[in-house]
């Protein structure tokens, strides 16, 4: 029986202002990440403000809807995920 994947992605604008809130609330519930991938433009001199996290969860359906729930609360963060199953 395949349960599929759940992914979510969140724009985070900036990130420099809401740096702290998102990694407190990702510690909060890292046990149910698996993966965690973040890109933002730019290096150095450079580095933009914006940036995209993508995360592969392996909770249920409840606690993945908690936690975005909990990053849409914060001002400039936007999340949104997915439940990705083959037949």
């Amino acid at each position: 029986m395949n349960k599929g994947k759940t992914v979510m992605a969140i724009l985070i604008k900036n990130r420099k202002e809401t740096t702290d809130q998102v990694q407190k609330i990702l510690t909060g519930w890292g046990c149910i990440i698996k993966t965690r991938l973040g890109i933002h433009d730019g290096v150095l001199d450079n580095c933009s403000d914006e940036g995209l996290l993508i995360l592969e969860l392996v909770g249920t359906d409840e606690q993945n809807a908690e936690l975005n729930r909990k990053l849409n609360l914060i001002k400039g963060v936007k999340s949104q995920f997915m439940k990705l199953e083959l037949d």
